[in-house]
Formats: structure tokens, C-alpha cells, sequence
């Protein structure tokens, strides 16, 4: 069981930045996929950004050179930090960790953290 807690949305002007964290009840370094995810009113949750356990990281077409996802030097942080941010990034964005244990594979995810970015 991972419980899994976001922070740091907010109302932001085009073009500034925020840093989204994620706090785990447990170590997050033996879990495989660390995902953050979005879904704007109306659509569909989508991923945005990506890292393994191995450090491979992964972004969406929309967000590339804009956003990093990192993990804390104590491995029970996930980040999400995002620059010139634009109206169309408006989305409350949820952590997700992947796990695959025992041949079956669990989503955990957090409450979710809302960003509106709007001049």
C-alpha cells in the first residue's frame, strides 16, 4: 500500500512557473513507474510525465522542454517542475506510482492538486 499526497498547485499568470511535489507514505525508490497525470474538466486523465525506477524519464508531446519530473534525495518526494506554463496547462494533476508485485500490478494515486493558469 502506498498513500500518496500532492501540494503546490495554484493559480499561476501565463508564462510562470510551479513546482508540484508528491509526498509517499513509503520509499518510492522500488517502485517501478512514478507518473504524473492531468485532467482538465471534460477530458480524459491523461500522463504528463514520467520516471522508472531506473531513472528513465518520459514526457507528452505538450509539455516536453516545459516540465521535469524528479524524485527527492530521500526517495519519498516526487516532483513535478513546470515552466512557461500556459492557459491550456489548467488541469488538477494527480501523482500516480505503478507497481507491479506478486505477477499483478496496482495504481495508487493521490488526491490530486489543482493548477489554473490564467492572466
Amino acid at each position: 500500500q502506498v498513500q500518496l499526497v500532492e501540494s503546490g498547485g495554484g493559480l499561476v499568470q501565463p508564462g510562470g512557473s510551479l513546482r508540484l511535489s508528491c509526498a509517499a507514505s513509503k520509499n518510492i525508490f522500488t517502485i517501478n513507474i512514478l507518473n504524473w497525470y492531468r485532467q482538465a474538466p471534460g477530458n480524459q486523465r491523461e500522463v504528463v510525465a514520467t520516471v522508472t525506477s531506473a531513472g528513465t524519464t518520459n514526457y507528452a508531446d505538450s509539455v516536453k522542454g516545459r516540465f521535469t519530473i524528479s524524485r527527492g534525495n530521500g526517495d519519498n518526494t516526487l516532483y513535478l517542475q513546470m515552466n512557461s506554463l500556459k492557459p491550456e496547462d489548467t488541469a488538477v494533476y494527480y501523482c500516480n506510482a505503478f507497481q507491479i508485485r506478486g505477477g499483478l500490478a496496482y495504481n495508487y494515486w493521490g488526491p490530486g492538486t489543482q493548477v489554473t493558469v490564467s492572466s
